[in-house]
C-alpha cells in the first residue's frame, strides 16, 4: 500500500508508530545537516524530518533533491516535535523518515500552492488542477459535496426518488438559446442540451413517480453576465397531488435543514411577499432583507412644487441610508457619479441630510422647505444622522436604479453580512410579460406554469394582470430557487400556447408529446428547482459561484485549461454532414 495514514491524522498518540505517508511536497527547509519537508494531501500537512546523524545517507541525499509538488512516499517513525506548531492538527509530531520514494517529479508550478497564492485568476484557471490543491478551492469543493449530501438525505427521507433524465433532447426556441448537438445518424437533425429537465419531470408525474428529484447539469447558451456559467447545476424537484402550499412547506423545510446542518443557524421567520410588493418596496424581485432601506414613494410630497424634474416624473422615490448624514460632498458626488455609470443610467440624484438637531439640509432647498423634507424623512423612515437619496423618472427604470444604489450602499456600510441569513418567498408573479421587440407576450417563468385559477378569465381581457401560480425562494438578495404549479390538462396548455403566440401547429410540433401525455390521466403537480451553485456559494459566505465549481468556464464561456470550445476535424464535420461557411 502507498500509505498507512493520511497527512492530517497523526498526533501525539501515534508517537513511536511506524507509518507510511504519501502526498505532495508543500515546501522544504534545508539546514545542511537537517532537512524538513512538509508533506501535503487532501487531509492536511505532516512534517517529515531528515537528520544527517539519524537518517541513512542515500535517504538524506535524496531528500535534498525534492522540489515543490514532487509526489513522494515516505516511511518512518512518528516522533515528538521539538518546536511544536499549535496551528496544525499534526503540529505535535513529525516523521523521522527511513525510506523515501519519489513517485513522480514535478515542474515548478506557475504559482504558489498556498492559501494566499501569487497567481492571478487567469493563470489559476489555466492550471485549475493545481489550484484545486490549495485549501480554499479544495475546501469549497468538499463544502459543496456536504451540501449535496444533505439535500439527498433530506429529500430521500421524504420518499423522493432520484431519477436521471436525458441530456440529448428536443430543441425548443423558448427562453435562452439552446446548446445544440448534431446527430450523425439522423442527417440534418439536432439534439439540444436541456436548459432544465422541465418536461421530463412533468412526464414522470404522469408516469406516477409522485416525488422526483435530481441534482442535474443544465445548459444555456446565453451571453454571460457577471458570475454566470453556461453549464450549471440544479436541485430539480417535482411532486404530484400537491398545491402551492405543499411545495413551499417542503422546500422551506429543506432550506431550514441546510442552514441548521451546514451553518448551525436556526431560522425563525420565513416571510412571504408578493411580486408587486417586492418591486415597490425594494425595486427588484429578489430583495435582500438583512437590512432596511425600504423605498418611500414621494410623489405626494415632491411634486406640484417648483422643481420641474420631479414634476415631470412618473415616480419620485427615496431611501434613508442609516448613519450617512455625515457624508462629505466628495462622497456624495462620488455616489452620484456611480449612479451615472452606463450600467445604472441615472441622470442625477437628489440628497437630503437629516441633521442631529432635527433640521434638514438638501440639494434642493431652493424648492422645498423644512416641512417638505420632514415628510420625505417620515415616508422613508429617516431619523437624525441619516441621509435621504432620491431618484425620479419612469417608474420601472427608477426603481431598478434605486435598487442598485440600495445594494451598493449596504455593501459599503457592511450591512450584507455573510454570516447572516434572511430567506423569504416571493409569490404572485405576473404570468406573462410583454416584449416590445417581438410584439407579443412571453412567459415570465415558462409556458407550463399554471395561472392562478381565480385569474383565468383575465387571460381574454387583461393578460398583463394574470398572476402565475408561481413562487421564488430568495436568500440574501439572491434567487436560489423557483417553481410553480404546472398546467396538467391539454385544453389549458393549448390556451397558454395561444397567448404566447404559438400557432396550433407550432405547439404540436414542439410540445405535442407533453399535451398527448396529459390526455392519459395527468395528476395535478408542481415543483421547484434550486440553483445548487448559487446556494452553495451563499452558504459558504462567498459571492462567486466559480469558487465552488471544480472546472468552471471564464466570462467568455471558455475552458482555458482544456482550450474549449475548439475546432473539430474535417472528417468529423463530414460525418455530421456539416459544412462551415468560413
Amino acid at each position: 500500500m502507498y500509505r498507512s495514514h493520511n497527512c492530517g491524522e497523526l498526533n501525539a498518540s501515534h508517537i513511536n508508530t511506524e507509518v507510511t505517508l504519501a502526498g505532495w511536497v508543500q515546501k522544504s527547509r534545508d539546514k545542511g545537516f537537517m532537512n524538513w519537508v512538509d508533506l501535503r494531501d487532501r487531509y492536511g500537512v505532516t512534517q517529515l524530518i531528515f537528520d544527517e546523524s539519524r537518517s541513512q545517507k542515500e535517504v538524506f541525499e535524496l531528500a535534498k533533491t525534492l522540489g515543490r509538488e514532487f509526489v513522494i512516499q515516505a516511511k518512518g517513525t512518528v516522533i515528538e516535535r521539538e518546536a511544536k506548531n499549535a496551528n496544525m492538527p499534526t503540529g505535535d509530531v513529525e516523521i523521522l523518515v527511513t525510506e523515501l520514494t519519489i513517485l513522480n517529479a514535478a515542474l515548478t508550478p506557475p504559482f504558489t500552492i498556498e492559501d494566499e497564492t501569487d497567481g492571478g485568476e487567469d493563470i489559476r484557471m489555466k492550471y485549475r488542477y493545481l489550484d484545486i490543491r490549495r485549501n480554499p478551492v479544495k475546501n469549497n469543493l468538499l463544502f459543496r459535496h456536504k451540501v449535496a449530501m444533505e439535500v439527498r438525505k433530506y429529500l430521500s427521507d421524504l420518499d423522493f426518488c432520484e431519477v436521471e433524465t436525458p441530456y440529448l433532447i428536443k430543441s425548443t426556441p423558448e427562453g435562452a438559446r439552446d446548446f445544440v448537438v448534431p446527430s450523425r445518424m439522423n442527417e440534418g437533425q439536432f439534439y439540444a442540451l436541456p436548459q432544465s429537465p422541465q418536461t421530463f419531470k412533468q412526464l414522470l408525474m404522469v408516469g406516477g413517480m409522485d416525488k422526483y428529484f435530481q441534482i442535474v447539469k443544465c445548459f444555456r447558451d446565453e451571453d454571460l453576465r457577471a458570475d454566470r456559467q453556461p453549464e450549471f447545476t440544479q436541485i430539480d424537484c417535482e411532486m404530484a397531488f400537491v398545491d402551492q402550499e405543499d411545495i413551499m412547506n417542503v422546500f422551506e423545510g429543506l432550506t431550514r435543514h441546510l442552514l441548521k446542518e451546514i451553518k448551525g443557524v436556526e431560522v425563525d421567520k420565513f416571510p412571504r411577499i408578493t411580486y408587486d410588493y417586492a418591486m415597490k418596496t425594494y425595486g427588484n424581485d429578489k430583495p435582500d432583507i438583512r437590512f432596511g432601506m425600504e423605498f418611500g414613494e414621494l410623489n405626494e410630497f415632491a411634486q406640484h412644487k417648483e422643481f420641474p424634474v420631479f414634476n415631470a416624473a412618473e415616480l419620485v422615490v427615496g431611501i434613508a441610508v442609516p448613519g450617512a448624514g455625515n457624508y462629505t460632498r466628495k462622497e456624495i458626488d462620488g455616489l452620484i457619479d456611480w449612479m451615472k455609470r452606463p450600467q445604472i443610467g441615472a441622470t442625477g440624484m437628489i440628497y437630503a441630510k437629516c441633521n442631529e438637531d432635527g433640521t434638514f439640509k438638501s440639494s434642493v432647498d431652493k424648492f422645498y422647505d423644512q416641512e417638505d423634507i420632514a415628510n420625505w424623512a417620515k415616508t422613508t423612515g429617516a431619523i437624525a444622522g441619516d441621509m435621504i437619496f432620491v431618484l425620479s423618472g419612469p417608474a420601472d427604470k427608477t426603481r431598478t436604479q434605486l435598487s442598485a444604489l440600495r445594494m451598493e450602499l449596504a455593501t459599503r456600510l457592511g450591512l450584507r453580512k455573510p454570516a447572516e441569513f434572511a430567506p423569504l418567498w416571493v409569490v404572485d408573479f405576473p404570468l406573462l410579460e410583454f416584449e416590445e421587440e417581438t410584439g407579443r407576450y412571453h412567459a415570465m417563468h415558462h409556458p407550463f406554469t399554471s395561472p392562478k385559477p381565480e385569474d383565468m378569465d383575465l387571460l381574454e381581457t387583461n393578460p398583463k394582470a394574470v398572476r402565475a401560480n408561481a413562487y421564488d425562494m430568495v436568500l440574501n438578495g439572491n434567487e436560489i430557487g423557483g417553481g410553480s404549479i404546472r398546467i396538467h390538462d391539454k385544453a389549458t396548455q393549448q390556451l397558454m400556447f395561444k397567448y404566447l403566440g404559438f400557432t396550433p401547429e407550432q405547439a404540436e410540433d414542439q410540445f405535442g408529446f407533453l399535451m398527448n401525455a396529459f390526455q392519459y390521466g395527468a395528476p395535478p403537480h408542481g415543483g421547484l428547482a434550486f440553483g445548487l451553485d448559487r446556494l452553495v456559494s451563499i452558504l459558504g459566505g462567498q459571492e462567486t459561484i466559480r469558487d465552488f465549481i471544480a472546472f468552471p468556464k471564464n466570462n467568455s464561456g471558455r475552458d482555458v485549461m482544456i482550450d474549449a470550445p475548439s475546432k473539430i476535424d474535417e472528417l468529423q464535420l463530414n460525418e455530421l454532414h456539416i459544412k462551415l461557411n468560413n
